[in-house]
């Protein structure tokens, strides 16, 4: 019994039905699912826009704020009692009317502003002093926000109360800024004005996102400045802001769960987060899957019955036509199907028909060509017993044909080898006199060099030789200057001794004279110094020309030693060239006996490519002749196996003749 699952029927219906379902539920989903996006892409961008009103509001709070602030500060009176205020003992009566003074003239920007709870300083040593509303201000010298605050040289710095901070009351913010003195220009306090965190929400009361949305202001490092649901102020926001989304200012993304718009302040580095569920928003969306689900269903019960109409026009035909089908494959070739119709279905009826007339008339004529085969294989088996006997003779012929043949292929095939080796030889031979012959032009082009580097060489010690000359009678000339000069010096110095004399004599006189000879006297002296100095240079000038006459004389005694150095490396120079020409000589005869060996080895290894090639040849026919040897004992041999599986195939032509007939007496017709 066959399974219903398999039949065609069943599988036209499973495949109606998948169609149908999977169908209408897939453009269903993608219909929920686009108008899920659609709905996220406006929600995402009407948040921003919302978001960033919102913002605009905070702004504008956020510079009245500073507006206060700057109005206090701008003021060069204020600004100049605070400093006085911050000098001035806190237990005197100038302390006192200072600070009421400052309360004066504060106190109408606090009035100004509802949103203001305090304005006061706050000391560098952490006194505070409110000069507008009661302001409780927990301080210390060394609180890090201060520092913060002072690090911005005058600017406003916007904090949020809480651990660490102006104040420990989270639902306070304040706008601190550095005080400065006018004429030091010299930080020494704090301006805080201080505002309720409900001052600030109330701005952004009307903002809302959407059912179940919430709307946050969160700091910098993404610390809640208003509570949200469980979330108070201080504590990390339920929805965290990366350093990049910080920096961009505004902007939309999507969590998991829920839909994220945000907007940033230039004042306060404050960020305005809103954040709505994304099921909240596509609510309305739930409506198109609602609908996906009852139109599946319809699917189902109109695929059902499509499928049974299915099953009743091609199934049940099929299931007739496969029933007469299994009648015919037991030999009933009378059965047909007679179906009328004009579909498929009639057609693949009609031509089961066909088909079966067609097979009667084949079994009719197989019937008749088996009993032909029968008779033709009882020849063909004689036939194929003759063939194998004259196989058999003919394949031991050929095997002795090709024994000889592979001896003669062996014998040619060592002396091929043999030829190879005399041929590589005569190759090593060559190389070996080429590698000669390059050897000996090199020395011969060295010995060339050689001659040409000794003659310059011969040239160079020549021209040495003449410089040596040339030097001998420069130094002689140089030691007869330097003799002159020593009588020159001679001269000086007796030129030197009588002006010693001329001034002893100028001294006498002026003695003399007394009084009228003083300025004489004077002269005479100078003189005398002179004389005295000049004598020390003549001798200073004697000592180096006294030096310079003994290097001149060593210099010759050196130059007198060399010159029979030099005359006999002229003579070896010579003597190197006549050896290095008799190389070269030398050297060619030798390259020229070179070249005739060179010459008879090469005819000689021409010979033996010759008697290689011949003995190559002899042994390709020998080879050649043994594969056509083995080639034709080899179809031989096929030739006799194929002879006895004629003669095999014969006897099974003639048993599946016999067997064939008995096949064919099954069927009926």
């Amino acid at each position: 019994m066959t399974n219903p699952l398999k039949s065609v029927g069943s599988k036209l219906f499973f495949i109606f039905f998948i169609s149908i379902v999977a169908f209408v539920l897939t453009v269903g989903l993608i219909s929920y699912n686009i108008s899920k996006n659609i709905i996220s892409k406006n929600a995402s961008a009407s948040s921003v826009s919302m978001l960033q009103l919102g913002q605009s509001s905070l702004e504008y709070f956020y510079d009245s704020i500073e507006k206060a602030s700057l109005q206090i500060f701008a003021s060069s009176d204020v600004r100049t009692m605070m400093s006085q205020l911050s000098e001035t003992d806190r237990s005197s009566y100038e302390y006192v009317t200072l600070r009421a003074t400052l309360s004066e003239r504060v106190m109408p920007i606090g009035l100004a502003n509802n949103a203001i709870r305090s304005i006061s300083v706050v000391g560098k040593d952490g006194s505070m002093d409110a000069l507008y509303g009661s302001a409780i201000i927990e301080v210390g010298s060394n609180n890090a926000w201060m520092q913060q605050v002072y690090d911005l040289s005058g600017k406003s710095m916007w904090l949020q109360g809480g651990e660490n901070s102006f104040s420990s009351d989270t639902s306070k913010i304040a706008s601190a800024r550095a005080l400065i003195d006018p004429y030091t220009n010299e930080q020494y306090g704090l301006l805080l004005i201080e505002v309720p965190v409900s001052e600030l929400m109330s701005e952004i009361s009307d903002i809302s996102l959407g059912q179940d949305s919430q709307v946050m202001i969160v700091t910098g490092n993404n610390k809640l400045i208003n509570q949200v649901g469980t979330y108070l102020p201080g504590q990390d926001s339920p929805i965290a802001l990366t350093d990049d989304q910080l920096k961009i200012g505004k902007d939309s993304f999507q969590t998991k769960d829920n839909l994220v718009a945000f907007a940033g302040s230039e004042v306060s580095n404050w960020t305005l987060v809103g954040g709505v569920p994304i099921e909240s928003l596509t609510r309305d969306a739930a409506q198109i899957f609602e609908l996906t689900i009852y139109m599946c269903l319809i699917a189902v019960v109109i695929a059902v019955i499509i499928g049974l109409i299915i099953i009743r026009m091609i199934a049940r035909p099929l299931v007739n036509l496969m029933v007469l089908m299994r009648e015919g494959a037991g030999g009933n070739l009378n059965i047909r199907a007679n179906y009328k119709s004009k579909d498929e279905i009639g057609r693949l009826g009609r031509t089961f028909d066909e088909m079966m007339q067609e097979i009667t008339t084949l079994v009719k004529q197989t019937n008749q060509s088996a009993q032909e085969v029968l008779e033709t294989a009882v020849e063909l088996t004689n036939t194929s017993k003759t063939t194998a006997i004259a196989s058999r003779e003919i394949a031991v012929a050929t095997e002795q044909i090709s024994g000889g043949a592979a001896g003669l292929a062996m014998e040619s095939e060592k002396g091929s080898e043999l030829t190879q080796r005399i041929g590589d030889k005569m190759k090593q031979v060559i190389d070996s006199n080429v590698t000669m012959g390059t050897a000996a032009s090199n020395v011969r082009t060295s010995s060339e060099n050689g001659i040409q580097y000794m003659n310059d060489l011969n040239s160079k010690t020549q021209a040495a030789d003449d410089m040596i000359r040339s030097m001998v009678q420069k130094v002689d000339e140089l030691k007869n200057s330097t003799q002159s000069i020593v009588k020159i010096l001679d001269v000086l110095n007796k030129m030197t001794k009588q002006t010693n004399i001329l001034s002893l004599n100028a001294t006498i006189e002026a003695a003399r004279a007394g009084e009228a000879g003083k300025g004489f006297r004077v002269v005479a002296d100078e003189i005398n110094q002179l004389a005295i100095q000049s004598r020390q240079s003549i001798d200073v000038v004697a000592q180096i020309t006294e030096t310079i006459q003994t290097g001149i004389n060593e210099t010759v005694t050196v130059l007198g030693s060399a010159y029979p150095i030099f005359q006999a490396q002229i003579e070896a120079v010579k003597e190197a060239s006549i050896i290095f020409a008799h190389v070269q000589e030398d050297m060619g005869g030798f390259i020229n006996q070179l070249s005739e060996v060179s010459d008879s080895i090469v005819e000689l290894d021409e010979s033996q490519n010759v008697l290689s090639v011949a003995m190559m040849n002899v042994s390709a026919v020998a080879e050649e002749s043994l594969a056509t040897s083995e080639e034709v004992a080899s179809l031989s041999s096929e030739q006799l196996t194929i002879s006895d599986n004629l003669v095999r195939l014969s006897d099974k032509l003639e048993q599946l003749s016999n067997s064939l007939k008995q096949s064919l007496s099954k069927f009926t017709y």
